[in-house]
């Protein structure tokens, strides 16, 4: 079929079923019903509720997999940082932080 994620995935926690992509889905569906019986001269709101339910639950679903989607993409791009920043301490060092007297010492106000 296509989209499978890899066996490392199923170790994210799942995400909630309300998210931002699967409103968003949902919402296109919805409107994508809509839109078909406006375009067949009916009823927008009345009509085909079983094909409107049937069109937001199918856009939930896609957005629910979509976010499995981009949460394994983020896991694997911030593990993929985390293990170059382990191999390169000398780039990343930790500045050291002023005190506020010294933040005050480098502030000279106009006069």
């Amino acid at each position: 079929m296509g989209l499978v994620l890899p066996d490392e995935a199923k170790v994210l926690p799942p995400p909630g079923i309300a998210n931002r992509n699967s409103a968003w889905l949902g919402l296109a569906g919805w409107c994508t019903a809509m839109v078909h019986n406006a375009l067949n001269r009916r009823p927008a709101m009345k009509s085909g509720v079983h094909r409107q339910i049937l069109l937001v639950t199918i856009g939930w679903f896609l957005g629910y997999h979509l976010t499995k989607l981009e949460n394994y993409t983020f896991a694997n791009a911030d593990r993929d940082m985390e293990e170059y920043i382990r191999l390169h301490p000398d780039r990343f060092q930790e500045k050291e932080k002023k005190t506020f007297s010294e933040i005050l010492e480098d502030f000279h106000p106009i006069r």
